[in-house]
């Protein structure tokens, strides 16, 4: 597989997780689970694959600097840089843009930085039957994940029963849907016909990049533009001046859901996004009342609690279903259930004058 190649976009700060994750600490940064940070985490799984010289992060400068500081096997040359987020089609584009200069026939895998993946020895073989199929047909391959409950947090895919011929576990997509209410995620799970949309792809640079000039012309022609200058010195003038015309689009929206070359690998390992402080409760380990408790407080008849702090003692009593977390003299407190919210108060600090926690 030597003309393969991980792309790890890690470009967002991870609004659910404030205050942990901030600007100078995004979620990707932090280490959530054991001593590892998230985006560590996702490196090791990819070297499976790969060697670190086939890894690519996509990112922003601010981050990029942070991330060479946990990684000491991550050099420059690791990094393209984005000037601005403009969500994951604009993203995908320029990587797609800098992998097929340095090999024209590049297959390219792109995974989130912030996922947690269990049963990394099924990760792999998902991801090698989707290198498979990308190679042969020119498919557009995505991961789908068999739902284990009614997620009102994640998108989805509707498939097509049969498998593809000669592909065992790899579907034809038939729809693509937004993150459902309850009562619509019941429906999909009942049907089984829907899998969670893992949000991680394979294929070919040279496939992606002509289904974005079909599917987002305008996106191409930019682009194409920056492309011809990689590798001079007018590559930064030029991304810089670019960049900027560039409108936010989704990959799911701009392509996948118009494309009539999508394929679903079926996949049978552990998976999460981890998209908000629940799912870390859910994930972790309880002491015998169902807490978990990163502090060196005490909970006293409270139970189903996260709590985290690192420099300060935190006691409860007779509290049930909260998330508590201290960081830095912050102490944000919410129902579990809401915790998805959690973007909401963030939302609110730079309009009331306190974008210094942000």
């Amino acid at each position: 597989m030597n003309n393969y190649y991980s792309i790890i976009m890690a470009g967002g700060i991870g609004k659910r997780f404030w205050p942990r994750s901030r600007k100078k600490s995004p979620k990707q940064l932090l280490n959530i689970f054991g001593n590892d940070t998230m985006i560590n985490l996702t490196i090791k799984r990819l070297e499976k694959l790969s060697s670190i010289d086939n890894i690519y992060i996509i990112t922003n400068h601010s981050q990029a600097k942070m991330i060479l500081t946990q990684n000491s096997k991550l050099k420059w040359k690791n990094f393209i840089i984005e000037p601005s987020g403009k969500s994951t089609a604009p993203a995908i584009a320029l990587a797609a843009a800098h992998i097929i200069k340095k090999d024209p026939s590049a297959v390219m895998g792109l995974f989130p930085a912030d996922h947690l993946i269990k049963n990394e020895n099924k990760f792999i073989l998902s991801v090698k039957k989707a290198i498979k199929v990308a190679s042969e047909n020119n498919s557009l391959v995505t991961f789908g994940i068999k739902p284990t409950f009614p997620a009102t947090g994640y998108g989805y895919i509707q498939i097509e029963k049969g498998n593809v011929p000669n592909y065992k576990f790899v579907h034809k997509s038939k729809t693509f849907a937004e993150k459902p209410n309850l009562q619509t995620a019941r429906r999909f799970i009942k049907s089984k016909e829907f899998l969670w949309n893992s949000g991680m792809f394979v294929w070919k640079a040279t496939t992606i990049l002509k289904a974005i000039n079909k599917h987002i012309p305008e996106l191409f022609g930019i682009i194409s533009k920056i492309k011809e200058t990689i590798g001079t010195k007018k590559y930064e003038t030029s991304i810089e001046k670019l960049w900027s015309s560039i409108s936010p689009i989704s990959i799911d929206y701009g392509v996948l859901e118009k494309a009539d070359n999508v394929k679903v690998v079926l996949c049978k390992f552990d998976w999460s996004d981890i998209g908000s402080w629940d799912v870390v409760y859910k994930l972790n380990d309880k002491d015998k009342n169902k807490n978990v408790n990163h502090s060196d407080g005490i909970l006293t008849e409270s139970t189903k609690n996260y709590v985290y702090s690192k420099n300060s003692q935190i006691f409860t009593y007779n509290v049930n279903n909260l998330v508590i977390i201290e960081e830095n003299g912050v102490i944000l407190v919410i129902p579990r259930k809401d915790s998805e919210h959690v973007k909401d108060v963030v939302d609110t600090l730079q309009i009331n004058d306190k974008g210094n926690l942000l």
